[in-house]
């Protein structure tokens, strides 16, 4: 099977790369590094050839609330008439768990924009909403920092590690389009602000951790049921402890 993974050069991308062509299928890897963009246009035509699935793993540069908007607008629109041009017969794409739930936040506005932009197209289609990735702990508490104190809600959330997310996204590519969401998640559930607390220390991070019920993420308000997946989400094996062993090893 041919299939393209755009964005296929980041966190989610390459580890999906690496395991579809460990499994014997032709994997194109396309981002603006190997002439494929998908908000010009450039190199798609000749990128989705003869593609029988396409990964959306690409994200928006930029975090500006018109930027970012018009990033999964533009892209989307390119990247689904290029494959209908092509006949490919399975769009995937990776969005996160809550979109519907964070409209206050510019870029989970720009998600929403995109799954609609899916959902209203011809292509055959499969979304998967993911938790957040263990990986973006450094980043989340960045946000909520205040001199040497991080403010942060504390909100329920079910992380993953990004592992686990490339492995649902291998294997949702060799599966039958849905025409559906699914939602994958990490195995603990914890609290925000006490997850990244865990983090700091493991980190040997001198900030302190400030419980704010009135913290935003990334701009939206929470409460116990913005970030956490629904009924029989589907869970990842790997959770903080194991994860940040590894992390650390590598």
């Amino acid at each position: 099977m041919k299939i393209v993974v755009i964005g296929g050069s980041g966190l989610i991308g390459s580890k999906t790369v690496d395991r579809l062509r460990r499994q014997g299928h032709e994997v194109v890897a396309a981002s603006p590094k190997t002439g494929v963009d998908t908000i010009t246009g450039a190199g798609l035509a000749e990128a989705l050839a003869g593609a029988q699935t396409v990964l959306d793993l690409a994200n928006s540069p930029s975090f500006e609330d018109r930027a970012v908007l018009e990033f999964f607008e533009t892209s989307g629109r390119n990247l689904l008439a290029a494959e209908a041009a092509a006949g490919v017969a399975h769009h995937v794409a990776l969005s996160v768990v809550g979109t519907e739930r964070l409209q206050e936040s510019g870029y989970f506005r720009g998600k929403l924009a995109q799954e609609r932009l899916i959902k209203a197209g011809a292509i055959p289609y499969t979304i998967v909403q993911s938790t957040q990735f263990f990986e973006f702990l450094g980043g989340i508490a960045q946000s909520g920092t205040v001199g040497q104190s991080v403010h942060l809600s504390p909100a329920y959330v079910q992380p993953i590690a990004s592992d686990d997310v490339a492995d649902v996204m291998a294997d949702v590519a060799l599966a039958p389009p849905l025409n559906g969401t699914i939602e994958i998640a990490g195995p603990e559930r914890v609290r925000l602000d006490a997850l990244v607390g865990r983090y700091l220390a493991a980190m040997q991070d001198p900030r302190s951790v400030v419980t704010d019920a009135a913290a935003r993420y990334f701009g939206a308000p929470l409460d116990d049921r913005t970030l956490v997946p629904g009924d029989n989400p589907r869970l990842g094996r790997t959770d903080f402890e194991d994860w940040f062993r590894q992390s650390v090893q590598r």
